[in-house]
């Protein structure tokens, strides 16, 4: 089967998401600067998501230029995925809703963990379809990938001194993956035609 339908299901979905988290913002109470002030933390919690929920689209986009089939594993890896990413608006809205309480702030990261799993589980199904061992060459020792679990865990720890502690280190993990990944494009271009 072709990528392509998978990956119309897939940025639907992403889309669906983002619009979900963008819902879950309410305007001020009032009509001064001091008022949007304070929809600060709200705003910074979805510009949290928000990143990651692009930077998913973005590599998985990547990824699926390798894979020339897809099979009912890759399939169903991609809805694990899903699944996990579109708790995302939950995760997002009851940690801004709670003042970043510790519980919450902890769900957040087993989330943004669960989902890096997931991400990493569907890289590992798609390596054995055809195309996967082009996937497998392109991401090479993958040290972001190796070491974002670890940067999770490490700051799902952390919520238990301190919620914000957490916080920077998921958003850490999404500083590290801002920065655009190349390796796919550049096996890409050193493919011969």
């Amino acid at each position: 089967m072709r990528t392509s339908r998978l990956e119309a299901f897939s940025d639907g979905v992403l889309a669906i998401i983002i619009t979900i988290m963008v819902l879950e913002l309410r305007p001020p109470d009032g009509a001064t600067l001091e008022a949007l002030g304070g929809s600060a933390t709200s705003f910074l919690t979805y510009l949290l998501s928000f990143v990651y929920i692009g930077i998913y689209w973005s590599n998985h986009h990547h990824m699926f230029h390798v894979v020339e089939e897809v099979s009912g594993g890759v399939l169903w890896a991609n809805l694990h995925l899903l699944f996990w990413l579109s708790l995302y608006p939950f995760t997002t809205a009851w940690m801004d809703e709670t003042d970043f309480a510790t519980t919450p702030v902890v769900v957040y990261g087993v989330n943004l963990l669960l989902a890096a799993i997931a991400y990493y589980t569907l890289q590992l199904v798609i390596f054995r379809v055809p195309g996967g061992a082009g996937l497998r060459e392109a991401l090479g020792r993958d040290l972001k990938g190796k070491m974002s679990p670890l940067i999770y865990l490490t700051g799902i720890a952390l919520c238990f001194v301190a919620p914000w502690l957490g916080l920077a280190a998921f958003t850490l993990v999404a500083v590290i993956w801002l920065v655009p990944d190349r390796r796919v494009e550049r096996y890409l271009a050193g493919r011969p035609a």
